[in-house]
């Protein structure tokens, strides 16, 4: 009896070191088809430099296109940057052209002209005209004449004494000055009004100038 359970026991130990070493087997069966599988999957170092050249040489393409068209980019911004400035004053010259026409047409209809008034009719007609021209393109005359001294605006020449003017005050214009848009291009030139005090000293010179004459 104790044989018998003996064998089986045995048996029992065999059958279940043969399924071990079975699942063993199937389990690195199992891994060495996955290591095989990855590979063959798996592409060559050759094959992989290859792909990296291809990719390389793809985008160094790109990348020189991208300079290309930049500079020709560039340079037709240059061209056309050189054209705006070498012929931006195309219109203003054409409507010139026009004021130039009316001089001529003037000289030849006063050709032998003795009505002076007719002259200078046509002379004001021109001159409206021109500044018409200029006014469209932003021009305008800055208005100086008894108005407080600017030096922004204005560019005195002469500071002289005036009774009953505020002091400071422009009191005539000697050259007119003109803006463009928002910016003086010329300053107007002006005689200013002395304080006060000067008018006094003034006053003062004139009077002891008359007293020493008398005396002469």
């Amino acid at each position: 009896m104790e044989k018998k359970l003996t064998v089986e026991k045995n048996e029992q130990s065999n059958s279940s070191t043969k399924d071990e070493q079975l699942a063993d087997e199937q389990v690195s069966d199992k891994l060495n088809g996955d290591e095989k599988e990855a590979a063959a999957e798996k592409p060559s170092v050759e094959t992989e430099i290859q792909r990296l050249e291809a990719e390389n040489k793809e985008l160094k393409d790109k990348f020189l296109r991208k300079v290309a068209e930049f500079e020709n980019y560039k340079r037709r911004i240059e061209n056309e940057q050189i054209n705006f400035f070498k012929y931006a004053n195309e219109n203003l010259i054409k409507d010139l052209l026009t004021i130039l026409d009316d001089f001529e047409r003037s000289l030849n209809f006063t050709n032998g002209e003795t009505n002076q008034n007719n002259v200078l009719e046509g002379i004001k007609l021109i001159r409206d005209k021109f500044q018409k021209i200029l006014l469209n393109y932003g021009l305008r005359h800055i208005e100086a004449l008894n108005k407080p001294f600017d030096f922004h605006l204005h560019e005195a020449l002469l500071q002289v004494p005036k009774e009953g003017v505020p002091p400071h005050t422009v009191i005539e214009e000697v050259e007119k000055g003109y803006m463009l848009k928002d910016k003086v291009i010329r300053h107007t030139k002006v005689i200013v009004s002395s304080d006060e005090e000067q008018i006094d000293e003034s006053k003062n010179d004139s009077s002891e100038n008359r007293n020493e004459k008398e005396k002469e």
